[in-house]
């Protein structure tokens, strides 16, 4: 899948899950665990005494030197979606190495098991064109919706509003901060995207635009799955 360079100022759509389609994130501190991790690990420095910085987090986070902006991200209970932007040559591979390390050496320990836990190599692809960059993220958004309503992708989303009262509810995602509320500030550039969607109207109004009518043949190539 990854037969391009993953280079500086271009915005890559990035997914890994479980093998065998195993869950990768059995509870609550398995997700938190992640979610901080994306920001611990987000360091071109090595990142030592791991434990400590998961535990002050806010006081570790301003000493970063960043491999990647994290624009977007979605945790389900097999697999992960994220949209990054490279701040270095091989960042994102860096960033998904640390990341990858990190995790299945706590999930390992915690859940007492030995071995690979995601299949193989992160898949990537390009985002190459306007229409795709903001339509992306909604994609990434709306998988939680899978959780409640696993045939929406094909038969459409029946009840708009109780699809969106979901999202909202949904932890795991950076659905929320981008609806302006905060959830997990410190793993999200925003800037990047608000460019496209101005504040937090601007998403929600055209997020609401898109599952009323959504369409994937613009995006076919990124969804990865």
């Amino acid at each position: 899948m990854r037969k391009q360079k993953l280079t500086i100022d271009n915005i890559y759509h990035v997914y890994n899950r479980g093998v065998e389609k195993r869950a990768i994130f059995i509870d609550y501190n398995d997700r938190l665990r992640f979610v901080k991790g994306l920001a611990i690990f987000n360091d071109r420095r090595p990142v030592t005494n791991s434990d400590i910085k998961f535990n002050n987090l806010e006081t570790y986070l301003n000493q970063r030197k960043l491999l990647v902006d994290i624009l977007a991200f979605c945790l389900m209970p097999n697999h992960f979606h994220l949209l990054l932007m490279p701040r270095v040559e091989n960042g994102i591979t860096e960033f998904m190495r640390k990341l990858g390390t990190g995790y299945v050496n706590y999930f390992n320990l915690k859940h007492k098991r030995v071995g690979t836990l995601f299949q193989g190599k992160f898949k990537s692809v390009l985002v190459d064109n306007e229409s795709q960059f903001i339509h992306i993220p909604y994609y990434i958004h709306l998988n939680p919706l899978d959780i409640v309503q696993p045939n929406w992708k094909e038969s459409g989303i029946k009840n708009r509003k109780n699809a969106l009262d979901f999202l909202d509810s949904y932890e795991w995602s950076s659905h929320s901060d981008y609806r302006g509320k905060t959830n997990f500030p410190f793993v999200v550039n925003k800037d990047i995207l608000s460019e496209y969607f101005i504040d937090e109207d601007g998403y929600s109004e055209s997020f609401y635009d898109f599952i009323s009518d959504f369409d994937f043949s613009g995006i076919s190539d990124l969804l990865l799955e």
